[in-house]
């Protein structure tokens, strides 16, 4: 074993975490409760106010799990020559797509010159953010080589993917870790500095391979929720349930998974991810065609919804454009307050650009944010009985769908939520 390796394994040292989201603040918070000593990094000073002061911007991280780290000396900066303290760095920044769906690797490459600036000799650098194969050796090894280390003499450098389910009952330590270096040497490293972080650690050959690892997982989701979206629109003109289609397939013991049809896809990953994949496939020119159709298909499930909409709505002797219309939810998944990539958003504003009056039922997204969407948020018990038509967009735990199915006239449900708790009312429609 390299003696770094051991170091890692057996020493008390500081885990240093650059960025601190969704991903990075629970990593952080883990790596204290593990009795590291940690040491955060964020460009936002009201952000790294907050952190220290016990207040707790992420959803999965309780402000009493924030104090705990804090009192067991976790520490919040927006000095980035903190982290030359740092024993391992552990990047955690936005992907996000550009305008055009290529990726934008400005977070990335700002995080690769802060390394530049502040490593020092024995660290272990690690990405965690999502991104296509081949960008911790053409990023960060390139920094590590700036800032005067050597790889795998006194500079470490590796790959793991962030897995991270927002309202997920999962705790980071319990999430296995997939990780590859850009050499044997920083894997090993890597592998044991990440051991001490989480219950199970998965070694690969290569950072590389740790990179498409990650891809595989959310293009996997991508392409199969595609799937079942498009057979949704055939079982439609089929006149038969989808929903009794999927339950029915999933009692097969073997070779066969569920996947749920929905209004389309949402979140951090699963819109996002696999056009990294994509992106560097085609400067490769190397087709892509089961991403690229699954993404076509997903991205026209809102337009979908509204058709249907549109159709019940017409059944009913009543126009689109003078209706009434309550989306309960506009998080991209239930019981969380995440509005990121959801379809749920796009399904209501497609809405409101033919005419509909709006209106939001979801106590998890803030009002200050749906109002910033221009969406007119409703109070938890507000009276339905005026409106026209109820879409369920995301399929909160903390709705009362019987009531609504009893206020409203008609009710469009994309997420199955009724059938799942056997609601059965004849002005419920499924997608």
């Amino acid at each position: 074993m390299h003696p770094r390796a051991s170091e890692f394994e057996t020493q008390k040292w500081t885990a240093g975490v650059v960025g601190l989201g969704y991903v990075g603040l629970p990593l952080a918070v883990t790596a204290a409760s593990r009795g590291l000593d940690v040491i955060g990094f964020d460009v936002a000073q009201a952000k790294v106010d907050d952190l220290n002061g016990g207040t707790s911007h992420v959803e999965d991280v309780s402000d009493a799990e924030l104090r705990e780290a804090l009192d067991a000396g976790a520490r919040f900066t927006a000095n980035e020559s903190d982290l030359s303290q740092a024993d391992a760095l552990f990047i955690a920044v936005p992907s996000p797509l550009g305008r055009n769906r290529q990726p934008d690797m400005s977070y990335i490459e700002a995080a690769a010159e802060t390394v530049a600036r502040v490593a020092r000799p024995g660290q272990l650098v690690s990405l965690e953010s999502t991104t296509y194969p081949g960008t911790t050796e053409d990023y960060l090894l390139p920094a590590i080589e700036k800032a005067g280390l050597r790889l795998d003499e006194d500079g470490f450098v590796a790959f793991s993917p962030e897995r991270v389910d927002p309202g997920n009952v999962l705790h980071t330590h319990e999430i296995p870790k997939v990780v590859g270096g850009v050499s044997e040497v920083s894997g090993e490293v890597a592998a044991a500095a990440y051991g001490r972080l989480v219950d199970n650690v998965h070694v690969v050959s290569s950072a590389r391979a740790a990179e498409l690892t990650k891809l595989l997982e959310n293009t996997y989701r991508a392409v199969n929720i595609a799937m079942i979206n498009e057979l949704a629109q055939v079982a439609n003109v089929f006149d038969i349930d989808i929903w009794e289609v999927v339950d029915a397939a999933a009692t097969k013991p073997f070779g066969y998974q569920a996947f749920y049809p929905g209004p389309g896809v949402g979140g951090h990953c699963i819109p996002l991810d696999p056009q990294f994949l994509a992106w560097r496939a085609r400067e490769l020119r190397v087709a892509t065609r089961f991403i690229d159709l699954a993404e076509d298909v997903n991205l026209h499930m809102p337009d979908y919804v509204v058709g249907r909409i549109t159709e019940l709505l017409n059944n009913s002797g009543k126009a689109l454009s003078s209706s009434r219309i309550v989306g309960l939810g506009a998080a991209y998944k239930k019981n969380i307050g995440d509005d990121r990539e959801s379809p749920s958003m796009d399904v209501l504003k497609l809405l409101e650009r033919r005419g509909a009056e709006v209106g939001v039922l979801d106590v998890h997204v803030p009002t200050d944010r749906l109002a910033r969407h221009g969406l007119h948020a409703l109070e938890n018990d507000a009276d339905l009985t005026d409106w026209d038509l109820a879409v369920v967009l995301t399929d909160h735990d903390d709705v009362d769908y019987a009531a609504v199915a009893q206020q409203v006239d008609l009710v469009f449900d994309t997420r199955g939520i009724y059938r799942r708790r056997g609601i059965d009312a004849p002005n419920v429609h499924a997608l």
